[in-house]
């Protein structure tokens, strides 16, 4: 059993492979933190905490005249309101009464075999080959009687543990929710620690980013309606002197794609605190008596092994407990052209189809009809929401399209963005009350487009009904799924005026639900996500699409950057990366490297490529097959920091057997008679002998990882290497 009580102690022991996670029932009922870390089986760590008269802290009422418990010093599994804790709180509670007050005490626990499952968001799941038990807890406030119940699900093998939360109103009158956090997590001493976050902008998404934790609040957060370019739902706190191979480095994903914040606060007495859940911004969800608010799952992971064992842990599990698509495990993926770089909207069927001529000629299995082909499009003014074929553009209509392309030996794919209507469409002037505009103002406009209310069950229906239509009409193999603004005028028709503050939530939901009804009816097509790129790319779209857009931004350099940001939480088997005109003067054998690192793909018009580029890129399409399962599925370890002055940038697969390897390396800065470059392997059998490339020469798994590997130096401008071991038996 993964979870043990020890009734003496009062303790609960979440214990996985290698980690420990423990609570107590502590003074008053409170639920007390006591440790996460290495394995310590069941020992009591209740002895570190110590109680002293800390001055201007408060003590409960039913302390009396003892001064030594205060909240304000105590590490707590969910932090309460208004009970003399300071610090950033789980939870805000409006009761009805007026008050802001939540004073949760330890009423019960239950101890069970399996995974929790969560009725309105998106969660991992168990597998038949996984041990899994969880941990209910329930914080009850005897006052009004409203619960928090905490939920804790541990993955013993995969050295993970879940959390989410649920409040409960129990009372007998309403209650308004104004902030709730699905995990907190209290450390006694963390002054050493640094916080790293995956910062960004459009273009230039999930760029790392640590600092050192100081004495306030390290706020990290998103209010665009989305998990958004600028922030990602996803922070590391760890050692000061953690590097890639070491120190402990604790994981915090946070399963949910609209607002969040995550705080970590270094507090007077050098305790850290970290709490992340949906942003309180513009949050205020009401609960009537007997209603159950459910918040989103965060996953967290705990190793002694540096940032690459932490990787690790949620490329495994995010791989087999969270992409539901048979696509992650059972069928590979097809090499893609999509027609947006070849293009843009300037298309008809006649262009399409020479285009998959052309790409068939490079390898291609499959070609993707990107924006342009429904309603009236011809630019970005006009058309979003009117989901009908465009029969001047597509003249032989969609199911024949489709017919002429499987003719080809290849398979169609499809882009919707079902989220946004132009004001210059069908669906605006038909329902102007379904897009978010608040009374007597103008709208924001983005892109020259407005954004559907996604809370309303009648815009829901819509989508399902026209996305469906168009997915039942043809042989469609792939969808590409975008939304290409931040939410603005966040005001819903179908919501009374008191409930506006539950809106964007409710969008959210109403997404979920969208997505899940397209994709249960149609469990065979390939999703991709997308945002603009990576605008949007969190753990819960992944509970959908097996994979997501990484950037708009295509230049293989830049992109050396983002793959290396994205890969420190999500698999390489997620991460969309193609080949386009972008980098005119970086070989395209580079960009085929680059590509590899990702679900590999084109961006360009291939019928402006000559034969013999063709070839060069039916080569590239054939490597990127023969190494499918090493990168989908291998182990991925970055060689180096690409934010870090150097001349290479190096990444490398490896097997799970260690069997066989791929190692890439880029040349980004090219020096005059400049030192011998080595590139040190990861993760191979030091014992083992390697051979490279098929040559005769064997060379031992330690060599390759203590010496390295040289690196010519003859070389151009943005010249790549690929070195491909095979273990010899």
């Amino acid at each position: 059993m993964g979870i043990i009580y020890n009734k003496e102690h009062k303790t609960i022991t979440l214990q996985t492979k290698h980690t420990s996670y423990q609570m107590k029932i502590g003074n008053l009922d409170y639920l007390i933190h006591l440790y996460y870390g290495p394995s310590i089986c069941d020992a009591d760590m209740s002895y570190q905490i110590m109680q002293y008269d800390r001055g201007f802290s408060g003590n409960p009422y039913e302390s009396r005249d003892a001064r030594t418990f205060s909240l304000d010093a105590q590490p707590q599994e969910f932090s309460t309101q208004q009970q003399g804790d300071f610090r950033t709180t789980s939870i805000e509670v409006v009761n009805s009464d007026g008050s802001y007050s939540f004073n949760g005490r330890t009423a019960g626990y239950k101890i069970s075999s399996g995974k929790y499952q969560l009725d309105t968001l998106p969660c991992t799941f168990a597998t038949d080959a996984d041990t899994v038990d969880t941990l209910e807890v329930t914080l009850t406030d005897s006052v009004s009687d409203v619960q928090a119940v905490l939920l804790y699900s541990v993955f013993e093998e995969a050295d993970i543990i879940t959390r989410a939360v649920k409040v409960v109103n129990r009372g007998n009158a309403p209650i308004h929710l104004k902030k709730i956090m699905s995990v907190c997590l209290d450390f006694l001493n963390g002054s050493d620690f640094d916080l790293v976050s995956l910062p960004g902008r459009y273009g230039q998404e999930r760029q790392v980013e640590r600092q050192h934790m100081t004495h306030h609040i390290h706020t990290i957060g998103s209010v665009r309606g989305s998990s958004s370019h600028q922030q990602n739902p996803f922070v590391i706190l760890c050692d000061r002197n953690a590097t890639e191979d070491y120190g402990k480095c604790y994981g915090f994903s946070l399963m949910y794609s609209g607002n969040f914040l995550a705080e970590a606060e270094l507090d007077q007495y050098d305790q850290l605190r970290l709490v992340m859940g949906i942003h309180p911004k513009q949050f205020v969800y009401e609960l009537k008596p007997g209603e159950v608010f459910e918040g989103p799952e965060t996953v967290m992971a705990f190793t002694e092994h540096g940032f690459t064992g932490l990787s690790h842990l949620y490329h495994d599990f995010y791989r087999n407990n969270l992409c539901r698509s048979k696509f992650v495990q059972e069928v590979q993926r097809p090499v893609l052209i999509n027609s947006w770089e070849a293009a843009f909207m300037d298309f008809d069927d006649v262009k399409l189809v020479e285009i998959a001529k052309a790409a068939r000629n490079m390898g291609v299995d499959l070609l993707v009809m990107d924006d342009g082909w429904f309603g009236k499009r011809d630019d970005d003014n006009s058309g979003l929401g009117d989901w009908y074929v465009n029969e001047d553009k597509i003249k032989c209509g969609l199911h024949k399209l489709v017919e002429q392309i499987n003719d080809l030996g290849m398979k169609f794919g499809i882009w919707f963005e079902p989220e946004m209507v132009s004001e210059d469409s069908d669906l605006y002037r038909a329902h102007p009350d379904w897009a978010m505009q608040i009374p007597g103002r103008h709208a924001v406009r983005s892109r020259n487009q407005m954004v559907l209310d996604m809370s309303r069950k009648d815009v829901q229906d819509y989508l399902i009904k026209k996305v469906n239509g168009i997915l039942d009409d043809a042989d469609i193999f792939y969808v590409k799924w975008d939304i290409n603004r931040s939410l603005t005028d966040i005001w819903s028709n179908n919501t009374a005026p008191e409930k506006q503050g539950e809106v964007y939530h409710r969008y959210i939901l109403g997404l979920y639900h969208v997505m899940d009804e397209i994709i249960k009816t149609h469990p065979d097509i390939l999703f991709e996500g997308c945002s603009g790129g990576g605008g949007r790319y969190d753990a819960a779209m992944l509970h959908y699409y097996p994979q997501y857009w990484v950037s708009d931004n295509n230049h293989p350099i830049d992109r050396l950057k983002l793959h290396y940001g994205t890969s420190f939480v999500y698999p390489v088997c997620t991460m969309g990366a193609h080949i386009s005109d972008s980098g005119k003067f970086v070989p395209i054998k580079t960009k085929a490297v680059v590509a590899m690192c990702g679900t590999f793909g084109y961006e360009l018009d291939a019928t402006h490529l000559s034969e013999e580029e063709q070839a060069v890129c039916k080569e590239q399409s054939g490597q990127f097959r023969k190494f499918y399962p090493l990168i989908i599925k291998g182990d991925y370890y970055r060689l180096t920091n690409p934010f870090k002055p150097g001349n290479m940038t190096a990444w490398q697969h490896v097997s799970k057997d260690k069997s066989e390897s791929l190692l890439s390396v880029v040349v980004t800065n090219l020096t005059c008679n400049g030192p011998q470059e080595y590139i040190r392997a990861k993760g191979l059998a030091p014992d083992a002998l390697y051979s490279i490339n098929g040559g005769e020469e064997l060379y031992s798994g330690s060599a390759l990882m203590n010496a390295g590997l040289p690196i010519d130096r003859e070389v151009e401008d943005y010249s790549s290497f690929q070195f491909y071991l095979k273990k010899q038996e």
